[in-house]
């Protein structure tokens, strides 16, 4: 699918500017997920897709792929916490791949090289490229920009025509999923008595009269469980308690908390560059020089607000004091010297709602005015403006009710600026301001300030020093040597004073252990390395070191007691208090005399609209069996029997019931049937086929 030759002697682009996008299309990937270090495994086998092995050097090419692809647009290497979701991406490519790849050949499906070139450069440009290609004054797509990256493939190198090469791809798998999906996507259809059936669902209406009595109206302790009771339910229920591959761990947390004498010697020096900086003729270097932040020295332009530690601990500040050092929320140290307070350029505040009219004709432009008017005229009479701007603005700025931020008057193009900057109060302009990008309906939200500062800022984390992590550590290390087995680590644990902390049901993918963050190395020792009640060596994560024990391994398939015990408890002793609640009810005839029997415990309720579509009963919460139970009611006043729902028991009875009317037609219902069908067809197929192709993932034994 190489069409470079093709397309450079027509069309252009800037590399990095290509949509990480397509990769989110195809696979659903997420880039912001936490991540851990890439680490070989004894097996070469990391999973099955379709009856067909992945191996691990399969997976580490495809990885590359998607490496390459995110340098490429970003220009940067991605991070620890991007590598996890690169693998996720490479693996999630591989399944549609392998998946997709027999449908779309059974199917005839293709990408033509008419169809690509069409794509990149012709009349029906990808969306993808548009989005990414946004000339930055217009804010509209730029197909310069792409002209000429295509022409420079020419004398591209040959990562840039690799690069170019895997795009490609990526664009005509991307056409091909669209294809397929609208293919079955399109074929959603509802029939007529599916849609008579919708019908009656939302408008058949019941009157009804009905008791609930919660489960706790039993105590607890009148109800008695045995093992084999809950053992039985399991297996009764094997499709509510499939798991997959699971670990219990118990593990020792020793915290990294920095020691007195840590906090001592960190006192002592920011005090000690305090009066240094006090007394500097240098401030920006000094405080550049000393300070571990990154905004050592900065200017506060107006409109700004000075740093919240310095103002909630000074009331007047004046220019050449130094004040500090303060402690911040971020448990660090920090001192200010302002060492300038001038008058800068003025910088005001306000938003806008955009109605485009870029690339519009005369008659259209006048029809989009004519709505602004509209517009400008409802907040006039007390429509909310950011409400309004949510609604009907055209621009990035309309998730954020309008809001342009702060902002000087070079910033905006002259009509906007001078409108705004004419402004002599806060509050609605009331007229539209035209410019080129369309008409704009403004609200001024605070006046030009010029008021500037420039300050140093001197600022040192407390952390533990070298020292108290090596104690630390040895604390923690003498605490895994000395524990060999399950009995030594709860026998030390005890004496040492040590809390040990449970994680029950850890999957072998989990990246934590309850609130202790990049925890994955742990979870590939429980999984790769551990038999139940061997003990781990000391574990590094972010501001602790822990210590583990393996107590449990599941594998794949129906659950044990042990892992479900709470779940099922619960579900069982309700199936017997619900038994002894209808005991208890034999021979009442009316809901009065039921809830009398329960006292202020039970509730008595009507609803007299509840429809046969409902699964939420007024009152009670979700009970879907309880309504169907009233709509198979026949005549008034009749009684269902107790029915066991998943918060207690209810009892309803019939007062009236309204049928649904017969309509001339059920079109709108069987349209609304195959709309909503046709929204999840792209998920139900993606989780049908890997469903049939049973993937396998053994990655977690290499990652």
């Amino acid at each position: 699918m190489a069409l470079i030759k093709k397309i450079r002697q027509r069309t252009g682009l800037a590399i990095g500017v290509i949509a990480v996008g397509l990769i989110f299309f195809l696979v659903g990937g997420d880039i912001l997920s936490p991540n851990s270090t890439l680490l070989g495994g004894s097996s070469n086998k990391v999973g099955e897709i379709a009856g067909e092995s992945i191996t691990y050097e399969e997976y580490i090419q495809k990885i590359e792929e998607t490496k390459f692809s995110f340098q490429q647009n970003t220009g940067r290497t991605p991070s620890e916490a991007e590598m996890y979701s690169i693998r996720e991406q490479a693996w999630q490519a591989l399944i549609v791949d392998k998946v997709f790849k027999n449908q779309y050949e059974a199917l005839g499906m293709t990408i033509s090289d008419a169809e690509l070139v069409d794509m990149v450069q012709g009349e029906n440009i990808i969306p993808e490229l548009r989005q990414q290609l946004v000339n930055p004054t217009t804010g509209e797509f730029d197909r310069a920009q792409l002209i000429t990256f295509l022409q420079s493939l020419e004398n591209a190198g040959p990562e840039q025509r690799a690069f170019w090469a895997q795009q490609e791809k990526l664009f005509a798998d991307a056409r091909l999923r669209i294809k397929y999906d609208n293919l079955l996507a399109t074929s959603e259809y509802a029939t007529k008595a599916e849609g008579r059936l919708q019908h009656k669902m939302a408008n058949t209406i019941a009157d009804v009269d009905h008791v609930f009595i919660p489960f706790y109206v039993i105590p607890d302790a009148e109800i008695e469980v045995t093992d084999a009771e809950l053992k039985a339910y399991i297996n009764k229920h094997k499709e509510k308690f499939q798991v997959s591959n699971a670990v219990d761990l118990d593990y020792v947390v020793f915290n990294l908390y920095p020691s007195g004498e840590d906090s001592t010697a960190v006192i002592s020096e920011i005090e000690r560059l305090t009066e240094a900086l006090r007394t500097s003729e240098s401030d920006s270097a000094f405080a550049v020089r000393n300070s571990e932040t990154n905004n050592a020295f900065r200017t506060i332009l107006p409109g700004e607000t000075l740093p919240e530690s310095l103002t909630s601990n000074v009331d007047n500040i004046e220019v050449g004091e130094t004040y500090g050092p303060f402690v911040t929320a971020r448990s660090t140290y920090i001192s200010y010297k302002i060492t300038d307070k001038f008058n800068g350029t003025p910088r005001m505040r306000a938003s806008h709602i955009l109605f485009g009219t870029q690339g519009l004709e005369d008659a259209d432009k006048a029809e989009v005015k004519a709505q602004a008017e509209e517009i400008l005229k409802e907040i006039q009479g007390g429509l909310n403006f950011a409400t309004a701007a949510t609604q009907y603005g055209q621009d990035g700025t309309a998730q954020r009710g309008g809001d342009l931020g702060w902002f000087a008057k070079d910033d905006f193009v002259t009509e906007f600026a001078e409108a705004t900057y004419a402004a002599r109060a806060t509050g609605l302009i009331n007229r539209l301001v035209e410019t080129e990008y369309g008409y704009h309906i403004i609200n001024v939200t605070e006046l030009p300030k010029t008021e500037t500062y420039k300050i140093a800022a001197i600022e040192l984390e407390l952390i533990p020093s070298d020292a108290t992590r090596n104690d630390i550590f040895r604390q923690a290390d003498s605490f895994s040597a000395n524990s060999t087995n399950a009995k030594e680590f709860q026998a030390n644990a005890e004496a040492e004073g040590f809390r040990i902390i449970q994680a029950n049901g850890v999957g072998a993918f989990s990246r934590n252990l309850n609130n202790q963050t990049n925890a994955r190395e742990i979870i590939r020792w429980a999984f790769n390395d551990a038999s139940v009640g061997k003990v781990s060596q000391v574990f590094e994560l972010d501001n602790t070191y822990i210590v583990a024990k393996l107590r449990g391994k599941y594998e794949e398939g129906v659950a044990s007691l042990d892992q479900v015990r709470a779940q099922v408890l619960v579900q069982v002793r309700n199936e017997k208090k619900a038994a002894k609640i209808t005991e208890r009810i034999k021979g009442k005839t009316t809901l009065e005399e039921i809830k009398a029997e329960f006292g202020d415990d039970a509730s008595l309720d009507n609803s007299a609209d509840l429809t046969l579509g409902s699964s939420v009963l007024p009152g009670v919460g979700f009970a879907p069996r309880a309504i169907g139970a009233i709509f198979g009611l026949k005549n008034s006043g009749e009684m269902t029997k107790p029915i066991h729902e998943d918060v207690g028991v209810i009892v309803a009875k019939l007062n009236a019931i309204t049928p649904a009317t017969e309509v001339a037609d059920y079109n709108s219902y069987q349209a609304s049937i195959a709309q909503n069908n046709s929204q999840r067809t792209t998920y139900m197929i993606m989780m049908a086929l890997e469903d049939l192709a049973n993937v396998k993932d053994y990655r977690y034994k290499f990652f």
